[in-house]
């Protein structure tokens, strides 16, 4: 097994272009108040903004951050914050403790995860990661 690059995520690097894609996608959605690319402590990633007014008051914040390297490794983490964080990852990378499509489930994301199967474009993947994200806001407003 290669053993991932320094970020812990692939032994590949980081696919700018996708990153960009993803950026300018999303800043256009309704739902997002800013995507951006960041380089952050040398780790190269789009930080998402999401909305709060699509959320119950109680939430105060809530988060995407997407790492997508050249060979389709990626990593996407979901966190909404209240009164404590519910977060979910979305993985796609060599590791020791799970196949290399890897789902953490919420509340807390563990290590190890569950192994999953994610679809090859990274169009669908976001399209599915949305969907979950959307499943995640109905049912806060379903705890009402």
């Amino acid at each position: 097994m290669v053993p991932p690059a320094g970020d812990g995520g692939s032994p590949a690097p980081l696919d700018r272009p996708i990153l960009e894609f993803f950026e300018t996608r999303l800043n256009a959605a309704e739902f997002v108040e800013r995507a951006t690319i960041t380089d952050e402590s040398g780790h190269l990633e789009l930080a998402v903004e999401l909305t709060t007014t699509y959320y119950p008051e109680a939430i105060d914040e809530a988060t995407l951050s997407i790492r997508w390297y050249t060979n389709d490794d990626f990593k996407i983490h979901y966190r909404d914050v209240a009164s404590s964080s519910w977060e979910c990852r979305w993985d796609r990378h060599p590791n020791p403790h799970n196949m290399r499509d890897h789902y953490h489930p919420p509340p807390t994301a563990p290590t190890p995860g569950e192994d999953a199967s994610w679809p090859d474009d990274f169009r669908d993947v976001l399209r599915l990661v949305l969907d979950e994200v959307e499943r995640r806001i109905e049912a806060l407003w379903g705890e009402i």
